[in-house]
């Protein structure tokens, strides 16, 4: 018997290690809720909510191709133990995950029991990353190649006389519901929706409107989740994309440009989850270790919680925290500022903030979060140091303050001209210290202070050779040329410093 155990890779379509065990046998297609890993800090409703309605179509396509989805809950171990009782002689398959430190430390377990057991584990690439990567040289062809590789086809099952089990309920996994009601729907067919009003309707001005917190919620993809849970696979997104592209008129110049990057976004997916790959104590340690001690381990417990439910007084960072708790969703740039106003002008380690935004998004994808809140925190070493104001992204991003509006009600009685800096309007007393909180830091002094200390560490030898060390291992190739020319400085990476590249 093929077991093909399901993690985040829940559809049918281009899923390789299903295809590929049903051309060695019969297949049971087993999801296994592992309640300690929905116990985890960076776990949530919103997130098991998604997955739970991802599930249960994925059920329905799996039952008409011949055999529905077991699920079984407990410990992977002792799922499969149960399994092989009643099964006899099994197989594994399952695609490679790129998970937190829980799900890394689980296969390893369940690959020693494999060994144990006498039972084969053939784990089959699922994104463009590569295990046991020796060199970036070459990463963006090979990712390119894989790309453009035939989707894998559907296969057709034979029915197992198995119960097929029950998908659990939040309440079941100890969740208490988190509020987010304009969560994304989970599923398939969601994602698919989302992908074609995309690529032939809403992505036409994506690259001029991606920035936007108004406009970005209906300019960018959206499908974030879908590929974070593996609803969709990064190859059908892509060569959707490229067909478009290809399909598209001369004078198609606004949809030509925003399909070209949002390509670019593609790439980037997966070129930051290979860093997790790569390094797995990125997601607890920081990437550059003269860092270490930087900012105090223990977060103030006062700024940590006026920053995660939007009190801080800054209007539209806090328009953005709520948004966030309401929507499981930001668009990469407000991702950047909000984890960069924690780190940098509330001075948090990024650890604490992390794993609230790691729960808060329902696209949460470890190996983009965890290298991007790095590097919007300055802790990798090789990217350009960027304080967002939070003031001047409200002017840039919501200049009639429609967001901000929206999002903190307790602002209707400002006028539009203070609505970004309601401290200096004529009724601030009316608002300020009652309605709305007095501001929790001063964010000119806050960045100042935060710049001085970031460089600081980025003087001398020791700091350069480490940059250089981290640059070799992680950036792309392009960059890593020009940094080795820079010799004398600090690496210039600048180009390097992307946004949340799974969440356009």
């Amino acid at each position: 018997m093929q077991i093909v155990w399901f993690k985040r890779d829940l559809r049918v379509t281009d899923h390789r290690a299903l295809a590929m065990a049903a051309e060695v046998g019969p297949v049971l297609p087993l999801y296994i809720v592992e309640p300690e890993l929905w116990r985890q800090p960076d776990a949530s409703y919103r997130q098991w909510a998604f997955v739970a309605e991802t599930l249960s179509e994925l059920r329905v396509d799996l039952a008409r191709i011949g055999q529905p989805l077991v699920i079984r809950s407990g410990t992977a171990i002792d799922v499969l133990t149960e399994l092989k009782k009643r099964l006899g002689s099994i197989a594994l398959w399952s695609h490679e995950e790129t998970g937190n430190g829980w799900t890394y430390q689980r296969d390893l377990m369940v690959a020693a029991w494999c060994r144990d057991q006498g039972v084969p584990w053939r784990e089959v690439q699922n994104h463009g990353v590569w295990r046991r990567l020796k060199s970036r040289n070459g990463w963006s062809a090979q990712w390119d190649a894989l790309m453009k590789r035939s989707v894998s086809s559907v296969p057709r099952l034979a029915p197992i006389d198995l119960d097929v089990g029950g998908v659990p309920s939040a309440s079941d996994l100890g969740f208490e519901d988190d509020r987010c009601t304009e969560r994304q729907v989970g599923g398939r067919r969601a994602g698919i929706e989302r992908l074609d009003s995309f690529l032939n309707q809403r992505g036409e001005f994506y690259q001029s409107a991606m920035s936007s917190p108004v406009e970005g919620a209906t300019a960018c993809s959206r499908l974030s989740p879908y590929l974070a849970w593996g609803a969709l696979s990064i190859r059908e997104v892509t060569q959707a994309t490229q067909a478009r592209r290809r399909a598209l008129p001369p004078m198609a110049k606004e949809w030509r440009k925003s399909l070209r990057s949002f390509s670019g976004r593609l790439h980037w997916h997966c070129h930051f989850i290979q860093k997790l790959e790569d390094e797995p104590s990125i997601e607890v340690e920081n990437l550059h270790r003269l860092y270490d001690g930087l900012r105090p381990q223990t977060p103030d417990a006062t700024l940590l919680a006026a920053w995660t439910r939007g009190e801080t007084g800054y209007p539209f960072l806090d328009a953005c925290m709520r948004s966030l708790r309401a929507c499981g969703w930001l668009n990469f740039r407000m991702r950047a500022m909000v984890m960069a106003a924690a780190s940098y002008h509330l001075w948090l380690d990024w650890r604490a903030p992390g794993l609230h935004l790691a729960r808060m998004f329902t696209d949460y994808e470890p190996g983009i979060h965890w290298s991007q809140v790095q590097m919007q925190s300055g802790t990798t070493g090789i990217n350009a140091v960027r304080i967002y104001n939070p003031v001047k992204q409200g002017y840039d991003q919501d200049p009639k303050g429609v967001f901000i509006r929206k999002w903190l009600p307790e602002l209707a009685m400002l006028p539009d001209t203070y609505i970004h800096e309601p401290w200096k309007a004529d009724n601030a007393a009316k608002v300020i210290g009652g309605r709305y909180p007095v501001r929790v830091f001063d964010h000119l002094l806050a960045a100042k202070a935060a710049r001085e200390k970031v460089w600081s560490v980025r003087k001398g030898r020791p700091f350069r050779e480490q940059a250089q060390a981290i640059v070799t291992k992680h950036a792309s190739r392009k960059s890593t040329r020009r940094t080795l020319k820079k010799t004398a400085k600090a690496p210039d990476t600048r180009q390097l410093n992307l946004p949340f590249g799974d969440q356009s």
